[in-house]
């Protein structure tokens, strides 16, 4: 109870920026939750797929892989079906390379989408607990200048110690979102990177299988 009691007398002491402090630690939790989900959806959805179509790439059933991509959105299935139907028109190497390129082109905003609002809102609760700080210290020499001359030195001390709350809250807020983005920014690398891997990999298959026929 006690800590309850704490907590919310810290934040009453604050003041008014103690609340859009408050609504941009909710969106960025939203967010980062959003984020890490898709991505953990993504990236098992991707291999579970990666699997399914590698043996058919194996033993050269492109109709087949092709169908099973196309039917599907998750981000591997989109690339590979670039590259699979660019085979039916060009056998070159470099051309399939470029079509799936031009998949992962139109994957990656998918996968990075919204994730840097979150260093965003880590620097906008920093900047609005300074702000909130230097207004109470304004007004509380404001106040202090009008007080009694006995009471100015502990007037002025819990004044200031109540104007430090939203610096401090900010960047409570603020030290958190930046390692959540942290770990979705890296989340979203190992992606992209397992995407490029399967690329590669495919390309590969395709030039194996052309030139040993």
């Amino acid at each position: 109870m006690n800590v309850y009691t704490s907590i919310v007398g810290f934040f009453q002491e604050g003041g008014l920026f103690m609340y859009p402090i408050m609504l941009v630690l909710a969106l960025g939790v939203a967010i980062a939750l959003e984020r890490y989900i898709y991505l953990s959806v993504a990236k098992t959805n991707n291999r579970r797929l990666m699997n399914k179509i590698l043996p058919m790439l194996k033993r050269g059933d492109y109709q087949g892989a092709f169908n099973i991509t196309s039917k599907s959105n998750q981000a591997i299935s989109q690339i590979l079906s670039y590259g699979l139907a660019r085979m039916k028109t060009a056998k070159r190497r470099d051309d399939i390379e470029m079509a799936m390129e031009e998949g992962m082109m139109e994957v990656l905003p998918r996968l990075e989408k919204r994730t840097h609002y979150l260093a965003t809102f880590a620097n906008i609760a920093t900047l609005l607990g300074l702000l909130g700080t230097i207004i109470g210290l304004i007004q509380a020499f404001t106040a202090v200048s009008n007080a009694d001359p006995s009471q100015k030195a502990d007037l002025l001390s819990s004044s200031i110690s109540v104007a430090m709350n939203t610096t401090a809250f900010g960047l409570m807020v603020a030290i958190p979102l930046l390692l959540v983005y942290t770990v979705i920014q890296t989340k979203t690398t190992e992606i992209v990177d397992s995407l490029e891997m399967a690329s590669v990999k495919f390309v590969n298959l395709i030039t194996d299988k052309t030139t040993s026929s």
